[in-house]
């Protein structure tokens, strides 16, 4: 179960829960590398083999046909539709203000400078598939692209024996997806991004899914625009006495049941509250179906920190960047305000993160593995270009001559120098 710790006495450990992305991927970079070649030079027959070996279906068709879709409009529970609905509508609400704008700056002596703003023509996205499909992420995935104005968005997802559920299928047209293929792992990310006879290559591939597709994305990125390298999903909590153990203790339980390598952490400055979490957890635990994934997730790569001051647990937070925070202590707004490093903040007692997964708005595509230092949610501006447009009257080139040539002349690159004053 999991371990409370001391800020002042469990270096080690702590350390080991700041790394805990460096995991050995020598094993699957290897397997990724070979899959990723087979279907740059086999292309579907690749991709038929990897169904039947990885997926454990026979599939020789991979496009999802319209049929299919209205059909899993058919069957779907009509409750269940006005949700997925709802999210829509909050989700489209967040990423329309996000929209950039071009600009255009004109000077006295003709000159022109310029922003311009375009939509990614082609955009994959892929969707986890199995224990973990989930309908939210079409939405969240889908939506922004969406609005950003991409003109193509293809969709994969890994097969199934059972075939894809209704809800993924319906999320998808509800957020505008146009195609739909059923193949997925490291192989649907080569497909997406070299082409195969059946599958569209795509310019940008977004979404979360294992080991093998993060790794396989990272290895494509280049070739074509990734959103982000996920790792396992994270949660973290700052709270000081006030907070509440039994909610706590669940909203932990909450990302630790997506995968033994998620990770759940508290930063608190009460050892009375960190004890009282502790054993909430192992209670709760017992009513839960994947207490198994949650007790592996906690005991390895979980933790309660016990820090003396809340300054030095907000500076923990900080140093962990979690893809995931909530705030529970006294004055949780006004805490917010110091945390500089997460991808995403759920404020007060009454806003648990599954808030943020399914409904809120924002997006639940978040950075992982302590990249918040550097990285943001996935949103409207991944999905647009910015291109610079200039324009340079003689008159404006004449003023400016002396300093490019200046410059160019610094770098030594002469030819530069020679391409403006050749002009006078």
């Amino acid at each position: 179960m999991i371990r409370i710790m001391s800020i002042d006495q469990d270096q080690a450990w702590i350390e080991r829960l700041l790394n805990r992305s460096q995991l050995n991927l020598e094993d699957v970079n290897r397997t990724v590398e070979q899959i990723i070649l087979n279907v740059k030079n086999l292309g579907d027959l690749a991709l038929i083999d990897y169904s039947k070996t990885l997926d454990k279906v026979s599939i020789k068709t991979f496009r999802i046909q319209d049929e299919e879709i209205n059909q899993a409009y058919q069957r779907i529970n009509p409750e269940l539709l006005s949700y997925l609905e709802s999210a829509k509508r909050n989700i489209e609400n967040y990423h329309q203000m996000q929209i950039m704008e071009s600009f255009r700056i004109e000077k006295d002596d003709g000159s022109i400078i310029e922003q311009i703003v375009k939509p990614i023509e082609r955009v994959g996205i892929y969707v986890p598939g199995g224990t973990a499909s989930y309908p939210s992420t079409v939405l969240m995935n889908a939506i922004p692209a969406k609005i950003a104005g991409v003109k193509k968005i293809v969709m994969i997802t890994p097969p199934s024996p059972q075939g894809i559920k209704d809800s993924i299928l319906v999320a998808a047209k509800l957020a505008g997806v146009d195609e739909i293929y059923q193949v997925g792992g490291a192989h649907g990310i080569a497909a997406l991004t070299y082409g195969t006879d059946q599958i569209p290559k795509v310019d940008k591939i977004v979404g979360p899914g294992n080991v093998y597709v993060a790794v396989a994305k990272r290895m494509v990125s280049g070739h074509v625009g990734i959103d982000m390298v996920a790792g396992p999903s994270e949660i973290a909590i700052l709270a000081d006495e006030t907070g509440n153990p039994e909610w706590i203790a669940a909203d932990m339980m909450s990302q630790a049941e997506h995968d033994k390598l998620s990770a759940a952490i508290l930063v608190t400055t009460s050892s009375a509250l960190a004890t009282q979490v502790k054993e909430a957890m192992i209670r709760q635990i017992e009513t839960l179906p994947r207490k198994e994934i949650i007790s592996s997730s906690v005991s390895n790569y979980g933790g309660i920190i016990v820090t003396n001051t809340l300054e030095e647990a907000k500076e923990m937070i900080n140093r962990i960047a979690p893809e995931h925070l909530e705030i529970m202590t006294k004055n949780a707004l006004i805490d917010a305000k110091d945390i500089n490093n997460a991808g995403a903040i759920f404020i007060g007692s009454y806003t648990p993160e599954p808030v943020g997964d399914y409904f809120a708005g924002p997006n639940h595509t978040l950075p992982t593995s302590g990249t918040a230092r550097f990285q943001s949610a996935l949103s409207t501006f991944d999905f647009l270009k910015r291109t610079s447009l200039v324009y340079y009257s003689k008159e404006a080139l004449k003023r400016d001559r002396k300093a490019i040539v200046g410059l160019a002349n610094e770098e030594e690159l002469n030819a530069h120098a020679h391409a403006v004053n050749i002009r006078f």
